[in-house]
Parts: structure tokens; C-alpha cells; sequence
């Protein structure tokens, strides 16, 4: 090209916005955006809540700290709701399920799925939605000794582990498919989850994979108590 101004050209110019938009539209691209989230923290006044035990908190090895969080997803046959438990030292989702309802049953069954498959954590972290201020679910962590941690007010930053997952989620899966029923979005969830924790690529984890971080941590403790 001589013109300079082709393919191949090195220096920038300027093209509107109109032409950068019907170009968009011939090829069929569209944003990929992070839509601003229903609010799924809904505190109840005369639960007690819990102080935030992780800042300035060193996270060294796995089971150190897990954390919770509900989100939220649309399909064609309604919306429905994904809560996850994700580690934080290894960055591996330990369990999940979909329900299109937001209640205790649903953390209920995602925690005791992760405490039945991968014992107890030192510290879990929830927001201070009534699912997990509830009885049931604290008593439950009080019951296996795990130390309760709640997000400040307003504070999603607290528990941005797990907010990064979803972003991850959304962003490289569900937002870029429109699902036609909800055991459709089961199971590509499903799929999403299985690829993030054993094929996935972290920088955050030197480029390892999350869920071999999890193990080679867990087996360097035990290997580590067993010498002691």
C-alpha cells in the first residue's frame, strides 16, 4: 500500500463513529458488556452480622479462606440465581448450583456440597445478605469451627475474589449466549465451570490452573503436618 493510509499503514487516523458503527453492524459485531447487577443483598436488621476478617490478611495455602456470593442470570424462561464457593488462595470454584429462587436452601445446598467434597476452611466470607446472616447457615460454620467473615456495608471490593469470577463467567460464556431454558444455562455452566478450573489459564496463579494449585497446596500441607 503507498497510500499509507491501507491495511498495512503503521500510522493512526481518524474514522467516525457512524462508520465505526455501520461496520459493526455489517459484520455482526456487538459489545461485550458488564451489566450492572440486581441487588442480591438484602440485609434483615436483627440478624447479627460479622466483622470482616480479611484485610491485611496473608493467604498463603488452600483452605485458608473461602468465600460465597449469589449472582444473577436471565434466561427466556425467567431469571434465575448462581451461587458459587470459590477458594481464594487457588482461585478454584469448589462448588455451585442454579435456583430460581434466592433463599437459604440455595447457599445451604452449594455450602454443604463443598464442606462434604473438600473439608472445612479457616475463614469463610459472605456479604450480609439474610441467607447468609441466617441461622441455619451460621450456625452451620460455627459448628465445623470456621471463623464467619461478612463484607462491610456496601463493600463488594471485600469479597472481590469471587466478583472477579463472575466477571470472568459472564464475560467469556453467559453474556455471549442468549439461553432458551434454564436447564440449557445449567448446563453450560456447568461447562463453563469445569473449563475454569482445570484448563483455565491464571495469571493471577503464574498461568497454572486453579483447581492443580488447590491440590498441590493441600498436599504440600498435609505433607508438611505428616513431617511435623
Amino acid at each position: 500500500m503507498t497510500s499509507g493510509r491501507g491495511i498495512y499503514a503503521t500510522e493512526p487516523f481518524k474514522v467516525s463513529l457512524n462508520t465505526v458503527a455501520s461496520y459493526r453492524q455489517q459484520m455482526g459485531l456487538k459489545a461485550v458488556l458488564a451489566v450492572k447487577q440486581v441487588n442480591t443483598t438484602i440485609p434483615i436488621k436483627e440478624h447479627k452480622k460479622y466483622t470482616y476478617k480479611l484485610r491485611d490478611l496473608d493467604i498463603s495455602h488452600a483452605n485458608q479462606v473461602w468465600s460465597t456470593d449469589i449472582t444473577y442470570i436471565k434466561t427466556k424462561e425467567g431469571m434465575v440465581y448462581l451461587a458459587a464457593i470459590i477458594d481464594w488462595h487457588s482461585k478454584a470454584v469448589l462448588a455451585h448450583k442454579i435456583s430460581n429462587t434466592m433463599d437459604s436452601f440455595l447457599v445451604m445446598d452449594v455450602l454443604d456440597e463443598a464442606l462434604s467434597l473438600y473439608g472445612t476452611p479457616e475463614i469463610f466470607n459472605t456479604d450480609q445478605g439474610s441467607q447468609y446472616t441466617s441461622e441455619i447457615h451460621t450456625q452451620r460454620l460455627k459448628n465445623k469451627g470456621i471463623t464467619i467473615s461478612m463484607d462491610g456495608k456496601g463493600r463488594a471490593t471485600d469479597n472481590i475474589c469471587i466478583e472477579r469470577f463472575w466477571r470472568s463467567a459472564k464475560c467469556e460464556r453467559i453474556y455471549l449466549n442468549e439461553y432458551g431454558s434454564i436447564r440449557a444455562l445449567i448446563e453450560d455452566v456447568d461447562d463453563y465451570i469445569e473449563f475454569y478450573n482445570h484448563q483455565r489459564f491464571h495469571e493471577t496463579l503464574d498461568y497454572k490452573k486453579p483447581m492443580n494449585v488447590y491440590r498441590e497446596s493441600i498436599l504440600a500441607n498435609e505433607q508438611q503436618n505428616e513431617a511435623a
